[in-house]
């Protein structure tokens, strides 16, 4: 019987909520700002998205936002389309995750192999922390080219010009992330880490510096045409994402060719957000004991990721660093997750002029210890020393399509390539071997001309015809053989099709078939393509017993 919903209960979901709320609020801007967008969406973003999914998700103690996983597909949807083409893919990418929840894909989800999961966030991690080398560094750069190697060549022709004071505010703010953790308080590293940084570059700003802070970077325009510097301090107002901004600064507008350039992009967000958000829900239920329903878990995020665009928020999954510190901080259910997005809305109400402050290169440090975190570099280095040379071609695929392309190709490339190896491998274990002498399976001889093969492993395409082949040579002399099949679980249409076309070259060379002890799967799938026995040709037997003994004596 579930425990009774108490005050007591109601108490510790607000302190947690109210705790990873504060942690939320400087990473919800940062993300936003390494995406390519204003602060504010970043802040929208963990507003509605954080209780939306809360509310209809199937993870107890998740928290959805912004997350550093996005930054390299939506820096560039943002750069080539503007916020509206951002905010229309991620309202199509909510469209494709209600759709696989509805398709109940939930588990299917979770079958992506780690060396794809590991080379894609190691490769995220890489152009996140590239990404920060600008404001990190105090570079005068205005903007970063497309490319990746390309932005390497901007920044290496700008490092000569680096800002000192910069470098001194996100050194500074990177060592106390670094360090605060050996004092084991309960508050969170970055968040003094984000206050010493920012009170360091007030102090150098007061005395001459020019270090650059939201407030001086950032400008918004609201309805009445007031300008303000920073974030503005207002709710955030619906609005048909094509009716957001493009490149140009007009209204994107919508259309079907708009629709179809942004479909590879819509698929790749949701397949992340799928696998973030599942890959957060599969960690908490190792650390709470609780189990997580997985499609009820994509419904709620794509809900969200409808949603928050229809306010001005950016794509939002569950982040892992932010769930995790929920429930450490004492979370009993997804009120906890509510309470957080409120406490950011509160934080933009009224800390808006305070936020504007928070200097930029404290922000690059926050995402660089972000990308490390993300990277797991120890679990991709124990993977390229012990894993198999297939895995590691893996990772090493999608880790290099990442950083140098984009992550619709990464993704795609990484489970096609695994799938390929996998079958690969999967081929290798079937095998068929000659049985006919062994007495541990035949106990006693045959008729002369008469062999008995033994298969072991699936016979799907990958492996049917090698199998095969190889049977019809070494049956090429014999006047009949047993093939007995204990061993094959699984009949594909392919391996079917080599069956027929091995009973029919035995038909041609007048070789008998007797199929013993056939397992569900494969009987199934020969009863439905209709293979039936043939008097002179094939027989089938339920037991290799039964088919040894109507060898011996001659019967059909």
């Amino acid at each position: 019987m579930s425990e009774r919903y108490s005050g007591r209960r109601f108490f510790r979901d607000a302190m947690a909520g109210i705790t990873v709320g504060i942690i939320a609020i400087p990473l919800s801007m940062a993300l936003a700002i390494a995406s390519g967008v204003a602060p504010q969406y970043g802040l929208y973003t963990a507003i509605i998205a954080g209780f939306v999914i809360a509310l209809t998700g199937g993870s107890r103690f998740s928290i959805s936002g912004p997350t550093a996983a996005f930054v390299v597909i939506l820096y560039p949807i943002a750069e080539k389309y503007g916020l509206g083409g951002l905010l229309l893919a991620t309202l199509m990418s909510g469209l494709l995750l209600i759709l696989m929840a509805t398709m109940r894909l939930g588990r299917f989800i979770e079958y992506i192999p780690e060396p794809v999961t590991l080379g894609f966030t190691g490769g995220i991690a890489v152009v996140i922390a590239t990404l920060q080398v600008r404001d990190f560094f105090g570079l005068p750069v205005t903007d970063l080219p497309e490319h990746y190697w390309d932005k390497l060549a901007t920044l290496a022709h700008a490092f000569p010009d680096f800002d000192a004071m910069s470098l001194l505010v996100a050194a500074t703010t990177f060592a106390v992330m670094l360090l605060w953790p050996r004092l084991r308080t309960p508050i969170p590293a970055h968040l003094p880490a984000v206050l010493g940084g920012s009170a360091l570059a007030f102090w150098l700003n007061a005395h001459g510096a020019s270090i650059e802070t939201i407030g001086s970077r950032f400008t918004y325009l609201l309805a009445d045409g007031t300008r303000g510097a920073g974030i503005p301090s207002v709710l955030p107002a619906f609005q048909w994402p094509w009716l957001q901004p493009g490149p140009d600064g007009q209204a994107l507008g919508l259309s079907w060719d708009m629709v179809r350039a942004l479909l590879p992009d819509a698929f790749a967000i949701a397949m992340l957000g799928a696998i973030e958000s599942l890959l957060c829900a599969v960690v908490l239920d190792g650390m709470t004991g609780k189990r997580h329903s997985a499609n009820s878990e994509l419904l709620g995020q794509g809900i969200g990721n409808v949603l928050t665009p229809l306010f001005g928020g950016i794509t939002a999954t569950a982040a892992i660093a932010r769930s995790a510190a929920n429930f450490r901080a004492g979370a009993e259910s997804p009120v906890a997750a509510m309470i957080h997005a409120l406490a950011v809305l509160l934080a933009l109400v009224l800390l808006a002029d305070v936020l504007a402050y928070l200097p930029m290169p404290a922000m690059a440090a926050l995402l660089v210890m972000v990308a490390w975190n993300m990277s797991e570099a120890p679990k991709a280095v124990h993977l390229l020393k012990t894993a198999p040379s297939s895995d590691i071609l893996v990772f090493l695929t999608c880790f290099g399509l990442t950083v140098a392309l984009d992550m619709v190709i990464a993704i795609t490339t990484g489970v096609l390539l695994a799938s390929v190896l996998f079958m690969r491998e999967m081929a290798r274990m079937t095998r068929i071997t000659d049985v006919t002498d062994d007495r541990r399976v035949v106990s006693a001889s045959l008729p002369d001309g008469w062999q008995v093969f033994k298969i072991n492993g699936p016979l799907f395409f990958a492996a049917a015809d090698r199998v095969f082949g190889e049977l019809a040579e070494l049956s090429r002399h014999s006047r009949g053989f047993v093939l007995y099949m204990d061993g094959v679980t699984i009949l594909d249409a392919g391996g079917l099709a080599a069956l027929v076309k091995l009973i029919g070259t035995c038909r041609q060379s007048g070789t008998q078939v007797v199929i013993a002890d056939l397992q569900f799967q494969p009987l199934r799938t020969l009863a439905r393509a209709g293979v039936v026995p043939e008097a002179g040709v094939s027989r089938f037997f339920p037991s290799l017993e039964a088919a040894l003994e109507a060898v011996r004596s001659g019967r059909d």
